[in-house]
């Protein structure tokens, strides 16, 4: 038998045998049961300010759910010695604040209590003073990226957390002056124009930084969001409105390794999966766990605007597959107006001698992609 035959045999077999006596491994922690609850959020302080709390149940890794809210619970602020502020109940979790002008000099709380009768507290904070935004700016290679400028001449704040509102105009594939409304077709005005529309996306990511080690409390050029090149955002026009908030230290660690678990994991010099350790404790259970870290801040922001003639070799494609099936269609014999064609996923493009060009309505209106047609107070 040649020598090289016989050790592909052998290899091929060895591996045959290896397959065979594999199992897979399924940790222990996958079947635990945790449904721990989860609250995101911080307490808003300054004038006329809104108070959004998030809460939710963990789930385990192989469940098909990945996000459990957690509905109908009590949830108030709670200032030391002072008022109580209740939060009304949004729906999917979200509870939101009247809007309270709370001082960020005093001290608050979070309180919960859930369904099942359990009381969660968290331990008092102090409020923490935001400065102002100094400036917001951009620079491109490819993508284009947006940085935040500030400073405390207290050097107060020293810990800083950053969150933003993303707002991009874009157009339809196609542009048409009709719509239908109970099957009569109508010409469109500009409160139902749908050529036009603006979608609105929230920031995901943990963004922090510190000028603890530098003698001054400055941050310079700290880059807060990321918009790649060639997509929708800036196809026409964007804007963003980035939000800053001032940590106590604890509040800022405990979120650092929340950020390094979620964000930073996946290479070998990347740092290893942390312990959490929060301030918000169950009453009848102190040592059930709770994941969360509530810290109260002022919120100060700026906005920003990029238009497209202001980047550089910035040439968004659309998907428009199926924007190729163009159809002619006969005018319904009794009037014009009627538009009666069975697929409703079709709408009516323009008019031709005897006729009526449709297509679908995802290539005709842009609030088939899921933004509103009226311009924002802001643009």
């Amino acid at each position: 038998m040649d020598k090289k035959l016989h050790i592909t045999i052998l290899l091929s077999l060895a591996i045959i045998v290896f397959n065979r006596c594999k199992k897979p491994y399924e940790p222990p922690i996958i079947k635990t049961e945790t449904h721990f609850l989860v609250v995101d959020g911080m307490i808003s302080c300054g004038n006329n300010a809104v108070t959004k709390i998030v809460l939710s149940r963990s789930t385990r890794l192989g469940d098909s759910i990945q996000f459990a809210p957690e509905l109908n619970a009590f949830v108030s602020i709670e200032e030391e010695q002072g008022s109580h502020y209740n939060l009304t109940e949004q729906g999917n979790g979200i509870y939101l604040s009247q809007q309270l002008s709370l001082d960020p000099d005093k001290k608050f709380r979070l309180i919960i209590k859930t369904t099942n009768n359990k009381n969660y507290i968290s331990a008092f904070t102090e409020g923490k003073t935001s400065p102002p935004i100094d400036s917001l700016t951009w620079k491109q290679k490819e993508d284009v990226i947006i940085s935040v400028n500030t400073h405390d001449p207290s050097n107060n704040a020293r810990y800083y957390r950053w969150d933003y509102i993303e707002t991009w105009n874009y157009r339809s594939i196609y542009s048409t002056d009709y719509g239908v409304n109970n099957g009569l077709i109508y010409v469109k005005d500009f409160l139902t124009q749908t050529d036009s529309c603006w979608r609105t996306s929230n920031s995901t990511n943990i963004i922090l930084s510190s000028s603890v080690n530098l003698s001054e409390d400055v941050i310079s050029d700290f880059p807060v969001a990321i918009v790649p090149q060639h997509t929708e955002k800036i196809s026409l026009g964007y804007s963003i409105l980035v939000r800053q908030y001032a940590l106590p230290e604890k509040a800022f660690q405990y979120l650092r390794i929340i950020q390094k678990n979620t964000q930073q994991l996946g290479s070998l010099f990347d740092g290893q999966p942390s312990q959490l350790k929060g301030n918000i404790l169950c009453v009848e259970n102190p040592g059930e766990p709770v994941m969360g870290y509530i810290s109260a801040s002022t919120v100060t922001e700026k906005r920003m605007f990029i238009r497209n003639s202001q980047v550089a070799n910035w040439h968004f494609a659309p998907s428009v597959e199926f924007c190729g099936v163009i159809l002619t269609i006969p005018q319904n014999s009794t009037s014009y107006l009627i538009f009666d064609y069975p697929d409703t996923s079709f709408g009516p493009y323009y008019f031709v001698t005897g006729g009526l060009v449709i297509t679908k309505k995802a290539c005709l209106e842009c609030t088939e992609q899921g933004g509103a047609n009226l311009k924002p107070n802001f643009w």
